[in-house]
């Protein structure tokens, strides 16, 4: 990448001079990387008009899910799931990112019981009474992408169940509170990692979070195994989701071969997943999409 000189027009597309807008802001990444630390490089960094517009995707999947949250009840099948998000979507001006995606066939992921994540809906699958489910919401609004899910309790769910949806939202929003500018990627995950440990769960390896805005899926990847002062560096005008995929029993999982996309956990213990969508502020975070 060319070298910016202190009065050029700076890289962000703010129109302001370098030496006024991110000059010392890639000072402070050139030294961390010094260090060795693992920094974000220009394409993850989010402008202002760009997280605007990403601000008005989010504001549909919100809604989207707002409008799962007041219809999803015992007897509905995940097929009706999906043609509820597909219609409150387009609705709205949006696409629903999931369908076609690498040809998911459908507008919506709903992951029920053993199912960790990618369920693809079916007029097969009735909710019943005691079921838990993830719906995975993801938009595409005038080119920007936001993605986010939600766990729902069907009925009278097992306490034992219900405390695992509950415990994984906890350690979303104990994660959550390790974000912040400068600090690393390995906050978060030990914090999700630890809470979740200590409650009796194990924490899915191979799948995460992941950065999202300009595309459905970017840099970074967000594991949750990791330790404090580790990982990626935090700057301001990241985005990515944080959503720990949580088991009942052990970590492993597979991908059903049938379909090619739904995992399952291993042991087909229940399995959980709350999903945000945070972007990372000069002095902390805001959460876009929940």
């Amino acid at each position: 990448m060319k070298k910016l000189g202190r009065n050029d027009p700076c890289w962000c597309g703010s129109g302001k001079k370098y030496k006024h807008c991110h000059e010392a802001f890639d000072e402070r990444l050139a030294e961390e990387a010094q260090k060795g630390t693992e920094v974000p490089d220009h394409s993850m960094i989010k402008t202002p008009e760009q997280i605007a517009a990403i601000r008005e995707s989010c504001r549909i999947n919100v809604a989207v899910l707002d409008y799962v949250a007041e219809h999803i009840r015992e007897g509905v099948t995940t097929e009706e799931i999906d043609r509820w998000v597909y219609e409150e979507t387009t609705r709205r001006g949006g696409i629903p990112a999931p369908l076609d995606y690498d040809g998911f066939p459908k507008s919506v992921c709903t992951s029920v019981n053993d199912q960790v994540c990618h369920g693809i809906p079916s007029e097969k699958v009735v909710l019943k009474d005691g079921d838990i489910v993830n719906v995975d919401v993801s938009t595409i609004y005038h080119g920007y992408f936001s993605d986010s899910s939600r766990m729902f309790c069907i009925g009278n769910v097992d306490p034992k169940t219900r405390r695992l949806v509950d415990v994984v939202k906890e350690c979303v929003e104990l994660g959550l509170k390790e974000v912040k500018p400068w600090g690393y990627l390995g906050d978060m995950a030990q914090a999700v990692h630890d809470h979740a440990k200590k409650n009796g769960y194990s924490v899915v390896r191979e799948i995460g979070g992941h950065g999202v805005g300009l595309e459905f899926h970017e840099d970074p990847w967000v594991g949750y195994i990791g330790t404090r002062g580790s990982g990626m560096l935090l700057a301001p005008g990241m985005i990515f989701t944080i959503e720990p995929m949580i088991n009942m029993g052990k970590a492993d999982v597979y991908v059903n071969e049938d379909d090619g996309w739904t995992v399952y956990t291993r042991d087909h213990s229940p399995s959980a997943q709350w999903e945000i969508m945070v972007l990372v502020t000069e002095d902390g975070h805001e959460v876009l999409a929940w």
